[in-house]
């Protein structure tokens, strides 16, 4: 090798260091970013921004029962971060005024929005503070169960799934002839397993007006939620919950149609789970999973579905699911050829993936008889 060759290796090198570098700085100016989102999701200040003119750190604070410093700073690093815009940034620091343009106000303010990503900041936060009891479980092989992230973590994962179950869940199902006539059989009886904060159920209730659905959840406080939601949203007399197993499933419950809604890579014994629906369902029935909508199989190039739900697995449905004994562990990460071996095991005869597509990161799949 020559001298410049060696030179030129060494400037490789260096360029591949900073380059990667950059990029680790990069997530951490986005991990403070989201937590930034955090704080103004919990604090109200989104929501207080979104309504319209724009606001001084005082008027921002009285309005949400605030600290006027702490809100001063919030602000300031909002702007700087471009997600809020600053209309005389040469004033005095406490007479700037803020605002929060509408599509941004439209991810970080509005509920209803099929963009509305505020909760995220919650459910990364949530995880952020169970990281002592994950390093015990990585060196153990325990785990961390759901229950533990406690209610930011459950309202967030509420929240972000609510407004795509309540507006595009029952269209989406009804696109597909075989799911659509079971569904809207007179009267028919349906099984949402791991309805967590009920909005699937509320959904497909609501597309389906002569239907009666029956949620099914471990999580005692998902379930409390869910029944309020239902109250809420006028459906209780027909959407009920129950604080059951999806193993535990009565066997003679007749039910048109089971669906489980990216939850069962999260239970310990998905085999059993499915044997369960699987008997609970009318043999002229349906059984369909909604999951993750990961790639066939591991590639070191994954797309950004591929990292975060490698993300999710890592921080919370891995532990979560290890936190059972005996749990097989399936993780965030569940490929199809896994669904279809726990299918067949469960006493299926396969899997068919449905032609429903536009729906965020999810994959829907129907169990074969």
């Amino acid at each position: 090798m020559t001298s410049e060759q060696s030179t030129q290796g060494d400037h490789d090198g260096e360029d591949a260091v900073t380059a990667f570098a950059d990029r680790v700085f990069a997530s951490a100016l986005g991990g403070i970013e989201l937590f930034s989102i955090y704080l103004g999701d919990r604090l109200g200040w989104y929501r207080a921004l979104a309504d319209g003119e724009p606001l001084d750190a005082p008027t921002l604070a009285a309005r949400t029962g605030t600290h006027e410093r702490y809100a001063r700073e919030w602000l300031e690093h909002q702007a700087v971060s471009g997600i809020v815009t600053v209309e005389n940034a040469d004033a005095a620091a406490s007479a700037r005024r803020f605002s929060l343009p509408p599509a941004h106000a439209e991810v970080l303010a509005n509920p209803d929005s099929l963009a509305y990503l505020a909760p995220l900041g919650r459910f990364l936060a949530a995880t952020a503070g169970q990281f002592p009891a994950l390093l015990d479980a990585y060196r153990t092989g325990g785990g961390v169960a759901w229950a533990r992230l406690g209610e930011d973590a459950r309202d967030a994962q509420g929240d972000i799934n609510r407004p795509w179950f309540l507006q595009r869940l029952a269209p989406a199902l009804a696109g597909v002839p075989s799911v659509h006539s079971v569904l809207s059989r007179p009267g028919a009886r349906i099984a949402d397993v791991g309805s967590g904060h009920g909005w699937s159920a509320i959904g497909i209730a609501q597309g389906y007006p002569d239907a009666r659905v029956e949620g099914f959840d471990v999580d005692g406080p998902s379930i409390a939620a869910a029944r309020k939601h239902a109250e809420a949203a006028g459906v209780a007399d027909r959407v009920r919950f129950h604080h059951v197993a999806g193993e535990a499933l009565p066997d003679d419950a007749h039910f048109d149609v089971a669906f489980v809604f990216e939850a069962l890579h999260d239970m310990p014994f998905p085999v059993d789970v499915l044997a369960a629906i699987r008997r609970a369902v009318k043999p002229d029935g349906e059984v369909v999973i909604m999951d993750e909508a990961v790639a066939s199989g591991f590639a070191p190039e994954g797309d950004d579905v591929e990292r975060i739900m490698y993300g999710y697995s890592l921080l919370v449905c891995l532990p979560d699911s290890l936190s059972t004994p005996d749990s097989v562990g399936t993780g965030t990460v569940m490929r199809q050829s896994t669904l279809e071996r726990y299918a067949r095991e469960a006493g299926f005869a396969g899997i068919e993936e449905l032609p429903i597509e536009g729906f965020a990161f999810f994959r829907f799949t129907r169990l074969l008889r």
